[in-house]
């Protein structure tokens, strides 16, 4: 009888440390899975540990260095440089916008027709500005001090178009000196002055030949600046 209770006491006394082991393997189970879980496992997976961000941006925005990016981008692509076009920033056209010949801009120079009717001289107006000009009306002359007026023009010798000189291109105007009659009033000039349109400033220009031109004040005519040489006589 003895025995049977020993036996029985040791039984339940093992009994009772199986079920403790258990219990205690159980909580270590727990206690682990709960440290996979717990506040550790969240910093490990938070977007400053990972790299990512949860805040998605909206379909196609760009953040502040993208959207400089692309606005300078936009903008070189769209700029255009006025000064390559045919037409400027103001919508003028190249001839409307060439600024008109002045004196400083041209060399003007005088010589004899080159055949009948002798009695008129070439001036010739070379751009010597290294850029365009227009060169406009008509040679503003004065042959003589005693006759201040200012040598009448030929209207129809006056161009369609502007004359637009580029750089190193002349233009030229025929000037009636007299009929060339023998019995006219003519007056010797070695020098005479010339303006240009739109411009005071006085121009001295250098009678051809050696011994000047001859000018009869009432009958000398101008004509009007033109791009290519004109014969006097089919003019005036």
């Amino acid at each position: 009888m003895t025995t049977f209770r020993r036996s029985s006491l040791l039984l339940a006394v093992a009994g009772t440390a199986l079920t403790l082991s258990l219990t205690a393997c159980q909580s270590d189970s727990d206690t682990t899975s709960s440290s996979a879980t717990g506040p550790a496992a969240t910093v490990a997976t938070s977007p400053a540990a990972t790299g990512t961000s949860d805040v998605k941006e909206p379909a196609g925005s760009a953040g502040p260095a993208d959207s400089a990016g692309a606005k300078g981008s936009k903008e070189s692509a769209g700029s255009t440089d006025a000064s390559t076009g045919a037409t400027g920033a103001s919508g003028r056209q190249v001839t409307a916008s060439t600024p008109v010949c002045t004196a400083g801009d041209v060399r003007v120079t005088a010589a004899r027709q080159d055949g009948p009717p002798y009695t008129h001289i070439v001036l010739t107006a070379k751009n010597t500005s290294g850029r365009s000009c227009r060169l406009t009306g008509f040679p503003h002359i004065q042959f003589l001090e005693s006759h201040k007026q200012d040598v009448p023009a030929v209207a129809k010798s006056k161009p369609a178009t502007p004359v637009v000189l580029a750089a190193g291109a002349p233009a030229y105007a025929l000037v009636k000196l007299s009929d060339g009659g023998v019995d006219e009033a003519n007056e010797p000039v070695s020098a005479f002055s010339v303006m240009l349109e739109g411009d005071s400033t006085v121009i001295a220009v250098t009678a051809p030949g050696s011994d000047g031109i001859a000018v009869d004040p009432a009958k000398a005519l101008t004509g009007y600046w033109t791009p290519e040489l004109r014969n006097g006589a089919d003019d005036f």
